[in-house]
């Protein structure tokens, strides 16, 4: 599905009200859309121009084109990740540009087929003329496309989920993704000592890649721990808790890899059935960690669900970053439909990364300089990262292995644990980490 975004942000209402009847995705629009604006009018006053370098002045230039992939789909929806890239584009772009060039970004959204991926890979290089690719939010993208960013010189920047994304010389995200977001769910659980773990996520692309994470650790902490799969849109989410419920037992823990709205319905389901006390402990990867859930859910989750944070959490930390994310989603971001919450944080740091390396280019903004600038990002920091932030030349790259956990509290997501790294118990942390420190790179944790 071709769609180009550039200026303002294009609207997906129509393939939203589509996906609406789908596992209660109406609701859930409207709980994200509420329980938002209220974060974002906290901060709506803060300094909006400086995400340029010309405050108030229209770029007026030739655009820098560029790319991103992202899956869109009944029960997988990432879109909001490139809407908040566009965004703060859109925001540059009104207060300078990058050396007076006006960003312009092309997203292609795909239904997880291979050759659909493959031919938006090459109609954003030989059609769309994009001389870097950052933002990609998809299952399967850096799988398929690895080998031809590799061939280009390409090294792309996304929140990805599929292996090859933290694996590969020629892709880094600023998330952690499923396998490691899921990982510090499972350490935080392992961490309250219960008598065994039941881990349980979509059934997608990945799923053996991604659950090997929380096994590592559960086996180094002698814990055991049960492995299971839904399809999504899931469609008897009373029986999916029922099961959950049972195989965890009372002194068990049920950590869920979930999209916010497939993890809500399950939650919810679990809360109608009355079963939210009948585990010791619920957890729950990074997309959970976004204050719509914690309104839909009530106040009987308050300190039972217990959310890996990839990124910082929005509504108890205030920092200079996180006030010009919130403006500029107030301003620019009327197509992110999940408002504030991990995904559009995610494209809040692609796209300024991606500037602030931009802003370092001399001369001509090809492929060739554009793409030295990003492999050569070194120790960007940015107040929605517990690190620095990485690039580099590396087999692998898993530069965000630093997280937080928050909590619902009354309609809202709180930290209850700071920054904690990912334990090396996962064998890609630990060969990332080596790997890092071998290149002297600061790894993280």
């Amino acid at each position: 599905m071709r769609t180009y975004l550039h200026g303002r942000a294009v609207r997906f209402a129509s393939a939203l009200a589509a996906l609406a009847a789908v596992a209660g995705l109406a609701s859930w629009l409207t709980a994200s859309s509420s329980a938002s604006t209220k974060g974002v009018a906290r901060t709506a006053a803060a300094n909006i121009s400086s995400c340029g370098t010309k405050p108030g002045v229209k770029a007026t230039g030739s655009p820098i084109n560029i790319g991103t992939i992202d899956t869109h789909q009944p029960g997988t929806d990432f879109t909001d990740g490139p809407n908040m890239i566009n965004a703060y584009f859109a925001c540059v772009n009104a207060n300078g540009g990058v050396n007076g060039h006006p960003l312009k970004l092309f997203v292609e959204l795909d239904q997880t087929q291979p050759s659909q991926i493959t031919a938006d890979a090459k109609q954003l290089i030989q059609s769309d003329h994009v001389v870097a690719i950052d933002g990609v939010f998809d299952l399967l993208e850096c799988t398929l496309d690895q080998g031809y960013w590799k061939q280009l010189g390409i090294y792309e920047m996304g929140a990805g989920i599929a292996p090859e994304c933290w694996s590969t010389p020629n892709s880094a995200a600023v998330n952690m993704g499923p396998r490691y977001s899921s990982d510090g769910a499972t350490q935080y659980a392992i961490a309250q000592h219960p008598s065994k773990i039941v881990f349980v996520q979509s059934n997608v692309p990945g799923t053996g890649y991604i659950a090997a994470g929380p096994a590592a650790l559960a086996k180094a902490a002698h814990m055991p721990i049960t492995e299971l799969t839904e399809n999504v849109p899931i469609t008897d989410a009373n029986s999916v808790a029922l099961d959950l419920t049972s195989k965890a037992g009372h002194n068990g823990w049920v950590v869920l890899n979930f999209t916010p709205p497939e993890a809500l319905v399950i939650l919810q389901a679990a809360q109608k059935l009355g079963l939210e006390d009948s585990v010791k402990g619920w957890g729950c990867s990074t997309p959970c960690n976004t204050d719509f859930l914690a309104k839909a859910l009530g106040p009987k989750w308050n300190h039972k669900l217990f959310v890996n944070a990839e990124l910082t959490d929005a509504d108890d930390h205030n920092g200079p970053d996180m006030q010009l994310y919130k403006a500029i989603l107030a301003k620019y971001g009327s197509s992110v439909a999940g408002g504030v919450g991990s995904f559009s944080e995610m494209g809040f740091v692609l796209a300024k990364f991606l500037v602030q390396a931009l802003q370092g280019v001399h001369g001509a903004y090809t492929m060739k300089s554009v793409n030295a600038a990003i492999v050569g990002i070194k120790n960007y920091k940015t107040d929605l990262l517990c690190s620095p932030w990485t690039y580099g030349h590396l087999p692998l790259h898993i530069p965000n292995n630093v997280d937080y956990t928050t909590t619902p509290d009354n309609g809202r997501m709180i930290t209850v644990q700071g920054c904690t790294a990912i334990s090396n118990a996962d064998p890609q942390i630990a060969a990332y980490r080596a790997a890092a420190k071998a290149a002297g790179i600061n790894p993280g944790g």
